[in-house]
């Protein structure tokens, strides 16, 4: 029972890295097309957006780099692989990269 419900712990904590990691991606592109399109055409609405979107993108970049830790384990990642993970939320699609190469069992 005990590794059956440990099972389901690591199918859920993938599933909400693989989460995660979407909307992270997802978030990081908003706040990039905030600060290029709309900031030269409308600054009032650039900074009227700056604060939900940026915060929202902290706390996503955040959750995502505590799920890559905790479940390094279980996904039998080398630290060479986690690094490469760490490094994927910073470049601009690379979050849909790593979701997509890193991600098993989701």
């Amino acid at each position: 029972m005990i590794l059956l419900n440990f099972a389901i712990q690591n199918k859920t904590m993938t599933k909400i890295f693989k989460y995660t990691a979407l909307a992270e991606g997802c978030s990081y592109l908003i706040l990039l097309a905030n600060m290029l399109f709309i900031k030269p055409n409308n600054i009032d609405l650039y900074k009227t957006l700056l604060f939900p979107i940026g915060m929202t993108h902290g706390v996503l970049f955040i959750a995502y780099l505590y799920l890559a830790v905790m479940i390094k384990g279980t996904q039998n990642w080398s630290l060479k692989d986690l690094s490469v993970i760490i490094l994927g939320s910073l470049i601009p699609f690379g979050a849909f990269y790593i979701e997509k190469k890193y991600i098993k069992n989701a």
